[in-house]
């Protein structure tokens, strides 16, 4: 499924944010049989000298644990993993945290930045206008094979404007800033002094010492009745009937936290991670601190470069994205981002 940005009726962009692992599961395949998004694709380091503030991280010790699910193609096989202690957000980086980076450094995320018309050459120049991709809930029911139905590609919406230029985040300074690509997430991460997780420390901290479960919080979706994580309840994409309180991203430390003190390591908005993205790297991974694969590949767009994404959103659920459960992997386009696309940071001892 070839997923993408739509303006006015134009593709004009390759979008993942998280949504493209939700579609339906990624075959597994080998190096030999693949071809390769170069490494070289990677995006350029900023250079950003400011720091910011390292509090409200929770320590993970580390240790070994299974690796992956048997309910995803592209998260087997099962394994086992090591990793080093790290320091790692206890939440989301919110919108007050962002806009301190971004007060502090002048940055200016991918979708407020001006689109190249030699990129588009299929698009009129005053047609190519900055924005990013918002979730869009359909009038009536429709099949579920085709995400351009609920996602629009909205001119304006970016971090500061989450729903369009007539949003705001005032009022919603808690809540996880989204529309970051992995570039973004990276430039804050860099200007913070940390990095972003591997994608073996994210899953062991998710984990939290507990083993492999379901869901990370344990077996049951919702246990007594309680909702545990930010998740789609109702009929996707029409009907959304907000059982635990939100049809968007919720504030931070809004659910409970695991045994690591960590918040929203299930739903609320995917979390970009510092590994490339194949499908069938879990096969030559690496058994102590792995870094993930030299290059990127993934079936569905072959030619895009892509990083890792854990957790799932708020729009996640049984009836149509699972990939919120314990083990499961998002994939992102590295430039592109949506409304339920996020991050947290990690810093080593």
């Amino acid at each position: 499924m070839n997923c993408n940005k739509i303006y006015n009726g134009l593709i004009i962009v390759l979008l993942s944010g998280g949504f493209v692992s939700c579609q339906s599961e990624t075959k597994s395949t080998t190096s030999a049989d693949t071809q390769t998004a170069p490494a070289t694709a990677e995006i350029p380091k900023p250079v950003l000298s400011t720091r910011g503030k390292t509090d409200e991280m929770a320590w993970i010790p580390g240790g070994s644990f299974q690796m992956g699910a048997e309910d995803f193609t592209d998260s087997q096989p099962v394994h086992m993993v090591r990793v080093n202690g790290f320091w790692m957000d206890e939440h989301e980086v919110t919108n007050a945290q962002f806009a301190k980076f971004v007060k502090a450094t002048g940055y200016r995320t991918v979708a407020e930045r001006p689109l190249n018309p030699k990129d588009y050459p299929q698009v009129p120049p005053d047609q190519l206008v900055p924005g990013s991709a918002v979730f869009t809930p359909t009038p009536q029911p429709v099949s579920k094979d085709n995400p351009l139905q609920w996602w629009r590609y909205v001119a304006g919406a970016n971090w500061q404007h989450p729903n369009g230029p007539e949003s705001s985040i005032t009022g919603h300074e808690n809540e996880p800033v989204v529309h970051v690509s992995y570039e973004d997430a990276l430039a804050y991460a860099n200007w913070a002094g940390k990095r972003l997780p591997t994608e073996a420390e994210w899953e062991f901290a998710a984990q939290g010492g507990k083993g492999y479960r379901t869901y990370y919080w344990g077996s049951e979706l919702n246990p007594g009745g309680k909702w545990m994580a930010n998740i789609y309840q109702g009929d996707f994409p029409h009907r959304n009937t907000r059982e635990d309180g939100f049809a968007g991203a919720a504030p931070v430390k809004t659910f409970p936290a695991n045994p690591y003190g960590l918040y929203d390591m299930d739903g609320n908005v995917w979390e970009w991670c510092q590994d490339f993205y194949r499908p069938d790297y879990y096969a030559q991974s690496p058994g102590n601190n792995p870094q993930g694969p030299s290059d990127s590949y993934d079936p569905d767009e072959p030619g895009a470069v892509k990083r890792v994404q854990r957790g799932g959103s708020f729009l996640c659920s049984d009836q149509y994205c699972i990939r919120y459960k314990a083990g499961s992997r998002g994939k992102g386009e590295i430039t592109s981002g949506s409304d339920n696309l996020g991050f947290r940071c990690v810093r080593d001892k």
